[in-house]
């Protein structure tokens, strides 16, 4: 009886097994595609074929290899300057990852944090941080993101603290509302008549019922940070000149267009894909950990 309980045991698949199972292509898909930008920003030193800032003048607007005219030293050519499409795509990426998980953490913990206080006490603190989280999305974030990273003056840090000046009130809105509803629920009712406290309340029963919609939040809001960045750089009040990104490189091919369409076409193509696979990753994850679906 031992052993075929134990090989039953061995035959079913594990909750985390089922649960990736239930995310199926959205969380694959979107989950190579995350894997493969950290990856590339993480190694960007060692598989870059070129240094991103060097010029090389004489070999300005090459096609990429493939293409009459193109040279397979540069694989998707070269821009006005000179400088390796490739490589400086693949070092954009490192700030793109750098600001979408900074920007999306840090944006993400003040947001939360706001929404347990207000959806748990209710009230006149409830109050006060719903007016306040209407207030701060009166303003068009792209707008206030711009008008912020301005003002701040340009830089890295600048970016991850003007998107998350802007995007806290994204978390705590939906949090906020999400919270109220759950403390509704028996299992809240429950804990309180068991003898639990708020706090014990939210961090045992609230918390993790309220994991899937903080992961999707997390993965979109990353998304959301890097396509603000590229707003911000294609403006030109991003991170330093010399450093690559894709809205510089965006900027930089608005101007050579019709001479060399490739150099803007990679970047939003990087920009697009990105934004893609963090939002099917978001999916994904929500669908694989939600507990409802887990039953």
């Amino acid at each position: 009886m031992v052993d075929v309980a134990a090989s039953v045991a061995l035959q079913q698949p594990s909750r985390w097994a089922m649960g990736f199972r239930r995310g199926g292509a959205r969380l694959w898909v979107g989950g190579a595609i995350v894997a493969v930008l950290i990856l590339v920003a993480l190694l960007a030193p060692w598989i870059a074929p070129h240094d991103p800032i060097e010029q090389d003048l004489l070999s300005g607007q090459l096609p990429p290899a493939w293409m009459h005219g193109g040279d397979t030293a540069y694989l998707l050519g070269t821009d006005s300057l000179g400088r390796d499409v490739l490589s400086r795509l693949i070092y954009a990426a490192r700030v793109a990852v750098v600001v979408g998980f900074v920007a999306a953490l840090l944006a993400g913990a003040i947001g939360i944090t706001l929404g347990l206080i207000a959806g748990s006490f209710g009230g006149w603190i409830d109050q006060a941080t719903s007016r306040l989280i209407d207030v701060w999305m009166a303003f068009p974030p792209i707008l206030l993101s711009i008008v912020l990273a301005a003002v701040i003056g340009a830089g890295l840090t600048s970016v991850i603290l003007a998107i998350v000046v802007v995007d806290w009130t994204r978390f705590a809105r939906i949090i906020r509302a999400e919270t109220a509803v759950q403390l509704q629920r028996d299992y809240a009712m429950a804990a309180r008549v068991i003898g639990l406290n708020r706090g014990q309340t939210l961090r045992l029963e609230i918390l993790p019922n309220l994991v899937p919609l903080v992961v999707t939040l997390l993965a979109v809001e990353m998304g959301v940070a890097i396509l603000v960045e590229v707003i911000l750089s294609f403006v030109g009040i991003s991170v330093a000149g010399d450093t690559p990104t894709w809205g510089g490189m965006i900027a930089e091919g608005r101007q050579i267009i019709y001479q060399s369409p490739w150099v803007m076409a990679f970047a939003i193509g990087c920009v697009i894909v990105s934004v893609v696979g963090f939002n099917l990753l978001g999916d994904g994850l929500r669908t694989a950990l939600d507990p409802v679906q887990r039953r």
